[in-house]
């Protein structure tokens, strides 16, 4: 495989007319400010009265044709009508008229053909503008005419004018940019939407004890467990170890819960009364929403809850309510955990599942997507290739689709978005993908709309109040190779409302408390992410237009902790480059003891000689060495966000083997039994070891970020602290920061806090290069 260029996946700075206007890093304020202006002609066709009669019958089937040049958008028909009301919206594109004339044509719907009933003309000089916030201009009764410009029956009402994507009419109108989609299901694929992620909660399902249970066969002791299903999750206790009619477990089951409460608990106690046969004692049904919900970790009631007895007659199930056995549990839906749905490397949102402990926000995030640009053809459709492109960016519960741009290389969709921003150490993912059901929901054969790229852009990498308009590569890894598929052209810019509170983020927990006072097991986080993940992708893709599973497992980043050799040496290499450094300073080292250059050993013993005979000056020292070599990076900080970098991945050089391996399905398509479960367990295995390397080397890239400027807030706030501990240090006596740090760290466990310290939670939020591997 040859290698490509690596020039062609850089991230390249540019210089768009954003608002009309050029701009470059400046701050501005008029609306739809980060994307480039588009110039649309709007067509308001609202109602029509007193039309003519066509038929013999004299009635009459009204719809509009509105025309401009080669373009021809059409309402709804309506049977028998001669005062209809359609209240439709057409806009054409600007760049795209080559007429001069606007014709808005009645005509009656027919068998054989159409019949003309009148039109109304429009000279597009005449049409006057609207910029927002200008109110919408208001519709007119227009009498209508003949071909000849003579005066009929009938009159129609309407609004013309030229306007621009911020208008509010745009997102819902008709787009002759689209007019080869038809069809009210493919029109409502290609619109722009916003979606908003179920409200997840974690269900805790403490059980208890069982009293009076009922087994089949009393002669043995029965060997009990309860099994809990919601929706998709099944768990299920250890058998209780006393074997009685009265058994105890008091162990805690975890499951994920999404708002609106749509399928209930159900338990059920059972007795395994052969190794592959288990008899069910009892079930409840348990809704919900009669749940309690905990905010802290304080303690909730218990309950006892009936269990009813299922017996099966004559093929039937019925309920047997002569005696009803009972399950004491405790039940509640968690409020003070964050749902963990993404990566906690480069999530989006950190906020608990309670509203009332969320904190006020500290920003805003604005996003203007402005266009693409060598676009791969994605499919072949009337035997040319071709590609239908749209975006989707997911930040926080906010998911934004943009609309799909019909058969284009270089689309430009112009859209702009807005989030709230709670926290400035979480990531927006940008992706970009091929539309494949413009012929109508799901009657295209079952196609899935195909990936052409993705980005992630970490908030605190970012100054705030600057636009960044750069090019962004759209790179998407294939078992021959890792592949450019075009460009995306984005504006992003982080409105911050309080610095002070941004920088007061930066020594609190990364997570809601109760994930530091009761953590959860990585196994159990693990297991509730992928429910999570399915809940969202199933709640998104029965939404109206669906947010299909694929794009929404693709922006989740579904399946990226599966073993893959390529990522497991990318980790290997970035653990490399953290020690490279200390590495260099044993090298700087060993030349001064072996005098390869004079006179910095001379210089280093008289430093050394200093130190000795005044050791308070070590600290103190080392500090403001640290604030000199901070404020000397300052010079080479980061000027662009961080982009995905295929040699850090170690996408660009894979072997092919080791890329067939990558994706190979899993459980592997091997041949051999035995060899397929040894396969597995290798590469389950591996992917543990490949997690553990990935967290190694981003504890060691957060220590190198400190001085790095890569997240310039949390680089002046430690340069600022080497500074006041420089001269602190100098002015206090040694003896007595020894003292009171010995002190400090041998403090008596009740002086302990719970939550972590503030430097912990500093050195947490400081950024890794997670986010820009593939």
């Amino acid at each position: 495989m040859q290698r490509p260029p690596q020039e062609d996946f850089l991230l390249k700075e540019t210089k768009p007319h954003l608002g009309g206007g050029k701009v470059m890093g400046d701050k501005l304020t008029s609306t739809y400010d980060l994307v480039e202006q588009m110039q649309y002609l709007y067509v308001r066709v609202v109602k029509a009265k007193d039309l003519p009669g066509k038929d013999v019958t004299g009635s009459l089937d009204p719809y509009v044709e509105v025309r401009l040049g080669n373009y021809k958008g059409t309402t709804r028909h309506f049977e028998k009508k001669s005062n209809p009301e359609w209240s439709q919206v057409f806009a054409f594109s600007k760049d795209r008229i080559q007429a001069s004339v606007l014709e808005v044509n009645v005509k009656d719907k027919d068998f054989i053909k159409d019949d003309f009933v009148g039109c109304v003309m429009f000279d597009l000089n005449d049409i006057p503008k609207r910029v927002p916030p200008d109110s919408p201009l208001a519709p007119q009764w227009y009498r209508l005419e003949d071909r000849h410009g003579n005066k009929v029956k009938g009159e129609l009402m309407l609004a013309v004018w030229m306007g621009t994507q911020a208008d509010e009419a745009f997102p819902e109108s008709w787009h002759s940019d689209s007019a080869a989609v038809t069809g009210a299901d493919a029109l409502a694929t290609i619109r722009s939407k916003v979606y908003l992620s179920p409200k997840l909660w974690y269900l805790r399902v403490n059980v208890i004890e069982a009293q009076d249970l009922i087994p089949g066969d009393r002669s043995r002791f029965p060997e009990v467990y309860v099994k809990a299903i919601l929706g998709n999750q099944a768990l299920r206790t250890r058998v209780s170890m006393s074997k009685t009619i009265n058994p105890m477990w008091n162990e805690d089951l975890m499951f994920v819960a999404a708002e609106p409460f749509e399928e209930p608990l159900v338990l059920s106690v059972e007795d395994r009364v052969a190794p592959n046969k288990d008899e069910v004692l009892g079930r409840c049904a348990i809704p919900l929403q009669y749940i309690d919900r905990r905010l802290d970790h304080r303690p909730i009631n218990s309950k006892w809850y009936n269990l009813e007895k299922h017996i099966i007659v004559e093929g039937e199930k019925k309920k047997e309510i002569k005696f009803a056995s009972r399950i004491h549990m405790r039940l509640y839906l968690e409020g003070g955990y964050h749902v963990l749905d993404e990566s906690t490397h480069y999530s989006s949102d950190l906020r608990p599942t309670a509203k009332q402990l969320w904190k006020s926000s500290i920003g805003v995030l604005e996003l203007g997507v402005l266009n693409a640009h060598g676009i791969s053809p994605m499919k072949t459709k009337d035997g040319r290739a071709t590609t239908d492109a749209y975006c989707v960016a997911k930040y926080g519960q906010k998911w934004v689709r943009t609309r799909t741009i019909i058969d284009s290389f270089a689309p430009k969709w112009n859209e702009q978005y807005t989030w709230e921003v709670f926290d400035p150490c979480t990531v927006i993912n940008i992706g970009v993908f091929d539309n494949c059901h413009l012929q109508g929901g799901d009657k295209s054969g079952g196609a899935k709309d195909s990936r052409i790229g993705k980005v992630r852009i970490r908030l605190s990498t970012l100054e705030t109040g600057r636009v960044y308009t750069h090019s962004y590569p759209l790179l998407v890894l294939h078992p021959t190779g890792v592949k450019k598929m075009g460009e995306i052209h984005l504006a992003v810019r982080f409105t911050c409302s309080s610095l002070l509170n941004m920088m007061h983020m930066y020594s609190q927990p990364l997570l809601p408390k109760m994930h530091y006072i009761y953590p959860l097991t990585v196994t159990q986080l693990d297991s509730l992410r992928h429910q999570a993940t399915q809940i969202v992708s199933m709640r998104l893709s029965r939404a109206e237009p669906p947010l299909r599973k694929e794009i929404v497992e693709y922006m989740l980043d579904v399946g990226s902790h599966m073993w893959s050799m390529r990522r497991s040496k990318a980790n290997v290499f970035r653990i490399m480059g953290v020690l490279g450094g200390l590495i260099a300073i044993g090298r700087w080292f060993d030349q001064i003891c072996n005098w390869k250059n004079p006179i910095t050993t001379v210089l280093i013993h008289i430093l050394f000689l200093i130190l000795v005979l005044y050791p308070e000056l070590i600290l103190p020292t080392i500090f403001l060495y640290l604030f000199l070599i901070g404020v000397w990076y300052y010079r080479w900080r980061p000027r662009h966000p961080p982009h995905m970098d295929t040699r850090l991945s170690c996408a660009d050089n894979a072997h092919p083997d080791e890329l067939d391996e990558e994706f190979d399905t899993f459980p592997t398509a091997r041949p051999l039994d035995y060899v397929r479960m040894r396969y597995d367990r290798l590469r389950s295995i591996a992917g543990r070891i490949q997690t553990v390397v990935g967290d190694l080397a981003t504890q060691g890239e957060r220590l190198q970020s400190l001085l790095s400027w890569r997240d310039p807030r949390a680089t002046a706030l430690f340069v600022i602290f080497c500074l006041i501990a420089a001269i602190a240090l100098y002015v206090t006596p040694f003896q007595v920061v020894a003292l009171v740090t010995g002190f400090y760290v041998l403090r008596h466990p009740r002086f302990h806090h719970k939550l972590p310290s503030t430097p912990v939670n500093f050195f947490r939020r400081l950024p890794a290069r997670t986010d820009c591997m593939l």
